[in-house]
């Protein structure tokens, strides 16, 4: 081996350990932070029971007798003054934020939590305060589908995004959806599902315009609440985000929205307004950007003086994932709790309260903002989840609301079509279907239909095969009778082989980082003369993620 092969080798061997030393400190440094930076703090699950005049409560502080708080037969502010008179300073401020970002990217332990759940309010164990688990999103949950151990899957249904609701002008069948969508978390374990989103569609390159419903705020307004309604019917929480004028994802973190008041009442406010008023929210989610200079998770006028004292909120605030810039200053604003927490933030609030920055005022405020949401919660109920919500019901509730908020520009009497027609279809989409967003906004279901399968089959029974490309039929139904045309689909399996790289899906957390965007295929004139010859109409889809 020459003596440049030799150094070639030497340098490569010392940038890889650079590398593997590199990437395990971040890694260590990234658990210690905001992963699992609490260590071992496990809430309390097995309890003595209390039966009392006939009734059965859980001693969950383990003394032996009934506590207020354990009495689900008294108000809910009595428990709630209860409880707090029990907590610990310590306990306190640990409720204050979240428990970290484990959960959210499954690095749960087997058998524990719900993995792909984003966030949590922590538990009290010498209380018997429960997880409460968050989940996104906006479009049905995002949870991960698989679990180690399991044979189970744990699939969400993808519901229609906020525009296409919005499009329906229909709060009946939006809060149906909304009651469909909280069935499945109450199903899961899942306490709190973080949307609907109401931010305007102030501009069309806000890369999350699909998860908002309007540039209308009333119509807005209206259907948000709605969809509250319906998820909240199940006891299950909700978090309308994100408040307030963010509506842009570029440098979304510093932004500052300079905006007149009245821009702001009418416009970029009116909308949670209206959600407020008509729906009473669990929870509300302040935005990570600033209005007239200060952020909004730091801004007492906002999220105390206009949502709390003119509109009469009566829930939390949380904060969007690593909103806001001073932990201290956002408890004092009415910012409640702190997500997904870090241990900056746990110790900030520490120091805050040691040198007086942080009322104990401020403290008992916000905890009891918590504890309310948390009695209230079914976990505090000692539900028993099932872990089997109806998706086959829920599917039929996504095909009717997905249908009726579709929106006909123009026909020239084209549609509807006659079946025995031969269909070209045109465009990636048409035979690669993107059922919704990515983000937050991302689903994990368990198969999503293409036009063409929509086309070859009666689609409304039809049941996949998950894993499979092609629908199983029940017994007794026919083909459709529409034809595919054949060049136009080879065009579409030789473009998707020359380009399989592209193709590959990206699953998890990858999908946030790397959106699933095919190339699009660059139709010749012959070949489109070709196809125009061999079909009777030509059905184009656009889209990407």
């Amino acid at each position: 081996m020459n003596k440049w092969m030799k150094t070639t080798l030497k340098v490569l061997g010392i940038l890889l350990l650079v590398l593997v030393v590199a990437g395990l400190s971040v890694w260590f440094w990234a658990r210690a932070t905001f992963l699992k930076f609490e260590g071992d703090y496990s809430e309390k699950l097995d309890f003595e029971q209390l039966n009392i005049n006939g009734y059965t409560f859980l001693d969950r502080n383990s003394n032996g007798q009934l506590d207020p708080y354990e009495d689900d037969r008294k108000p809910t502010a009595e428990r709630v003054a209860d409880l707090l008179s029990q907590m610990t300073i310590e306990e306190k401020i640990h409720l204050l934020k979240g428990s970290g970002m484990a959960s959210g990217i499954g690095m749960v332990p087997e058998g524990e939590g719900i993995p792909g759940a984003v966030g949590t309010i922590v538990p009290t164990p010498r209380l018997g305060i429960p997880t409460i688990y968050l989940s996104d999103g906006p479009a049905g949950l995002r949870i991960e589908p698989k679990r180690t151990g399991e044979d189970r899957t744990y699939y969400a249904t993808a519901f229609p995004i906020g525009t296409l609701m919005a499009s329906t002008w229909n709060t009946a069948l939006v809060e149906q959806v909304g009651q469909a969508m909280g069935s499945e978390a109450k199903a899961y374990g899942l306490d709190v599902i973080l949307g609907p989103a109401a931010n305007i569609h102030r501009h069309p390159l806000n890369g999350r315009n699909f998860e908002y419903y309007s540039e209308d705020p009333v119509l807005t307004g209206w259907i948000g609440a709605a969809m509250v309604n319906g998820i909240e019917s199940n006891g299950v929480g909700t978090s309308v985000k994100h408040f307030v004028a963010n509506n842009q994802e570029t440098n979304r973190n510093f932004n500052d929205v300079i905006v007149s008041e009245r821009a702001l009442r009418e416009i970029y406010l009116k909308g949670f307004e209206i959600i407020v008023e008509k729906s009473q929210p669990w929870t509300i989610m302040s935005s990570y950007n600033k209005v007239n200079g200060e952020y909004v998770a730091e801004s007492p006028r906002l999220l105390t003086d206009i949502l709390r004292k003119d509109w009469g909120f009566e829930g939390l605030v949380m904060s969007d994932w690593f909103g806001g810039q001073d932990a201290v200053g956002e408890i004092v604003a009415g910012n409640d709790l702190l997500e997904p927490g870090t241990k900056k933030q746990w110790n900030a609030l520490i120091e805050g309260y040691e040198d007086g920055k942080l009322s104990i005022e401020s403290i008992d405020t916000s905890v009891k903002r918590i504890l309310k949401m948390v009695i209230e919660s079914r976990k505090m109920q000692n539900y028993q989840y099932d872990n089997n919500p109806d998706l086959n019901a829920n599917a039929k509730i996504t095909r009717q609301s997905a249908s009726e908020g579709m929106i006909l520009l123009k026909n020239n009497d084209v549609l509807p079509l006659t079946n025995k027609v031969n269909v070209a279809l045109l465009g990636v989409n048409s035979y690669d279907f993107i059922a919704g967003g990515t983000g937050s906004g991302d689903v994990n279901e368990a198969y999503s239909i293409s036009l063409e399968q929509g086309l070859l089959n009666i689609g409304t029974e039809a049941k996949p095969i998950v894993g499979e490309t092609d629908l199983a039929l029940e017994q007794g139904q026919r083909n459709a009778g529409f034809e595919i045309n054949e060049n136009a689909k080879a065009i579409y399996e030789a473009h998707k082989a020359a380009n399989a790289k592209a193709f590959v899906k990206p699953e998890g957390m990858y999908a946030m980082f790397q959106p699933y965007n095919p190339p699009q295929v660059n139709y010749s004139t012959a070949q489109l003369q070709e196809m125009a010859g061999t079909s009777d109409v030509a059905i184009i889809t656009i889209g990407r993620n």
